[in-house]
């Protein structure tokens, strides 16, 4: 196994480049899912592969997995810092399904629901469908994404050493680091997802060649 040292921008366009060489039926709308803790900036990664997108004329559609958490009466209910809640139930799967997936499916009507539910204010968003063209790319960041049957085209995840995502965590969430030491044992994302970023250092993130 080799890694290949890239500035954020440069692993940017590499993903975007994986992604133009999807193979998609005419019309097609590739699913990206970029994965990892909140600690290795999934977002930041998913911004620098939307600009690359759209500067090869791909339209893009960005969606944060924290816009489709469960409501808290769900989420919360074996208490605020129960690492398996976080593991097994704050993400709203099936409504990722229903509301961004299934319209992506070929013949779907291409209306994908944006956000779903502000979890700050613990009520629904509101927001109204918006259409993604034929070729558009679908990018949905947030972590814990990998082993949940959503159907992604290309999967990239962001690995942080234990040591780093300790470091990284903020202290008020460091509840959730049970949750991704899980995540490695049942899920093996870095076996799972199609592309590995170390990210230990977020000014260098490795690509894992090989």
């Amino acid at each position: 196994m080799q890694v290949r040292p890239l500035t954020p921008d440069a692993l940017g366009e590499v993903v975007a480049e994986r992604v133009a060489l999807l193979p998609q039926p005419e019309g097609g709308r590739p699913r990206i899912a970029q994965d990892g803790a909140p600690a290795a900036g999934t977002a930041p990664l998913a911004d620098a592969v939307a600009e690359a997108l759209r500067l090869r004329g791909r339209p893009v559609l960005r969606i944060g997995a924290g816009d489709f958490l469960r409501p808290a009466s769900l989420r919360l209910e074996y208490g605020h810092q129960d690492a398996d809640a976080y593991f097994d139930g704050w993400l709203d799967a099936n409504a990722l399904f229903r509301e961004v997936f299934d319209p992506l499916e070929p013949g779907g009507s291409g209306l994908v629901l944006p956000a779903l539910w502000d979890a700050a204010a613990d009520r629904a968003v509101r927001a109204r469908p918006v259409p993604l063209p034929p070729g558009g790319v679908l990018l949905l960041d947030g972590p814990l994404l990998l082993g949940r049957w959503l159907p992604f085209d290309l999967s990239v995840h962001l690995w942080l050493s234990a040591a780093a995502l300790a470091r990284r965590t903020p202290a008020d969430q460091r509840w959730t680091l049970p949750a991704f030491a899980r995540y490695e044992d049942e899920v093996r994302p870095t076996e799972a997802a199609d592309l590995v970023v170390r990210a230990d250092d977020p000014r260098r993130p490795a690509l894992v060649v090989g």
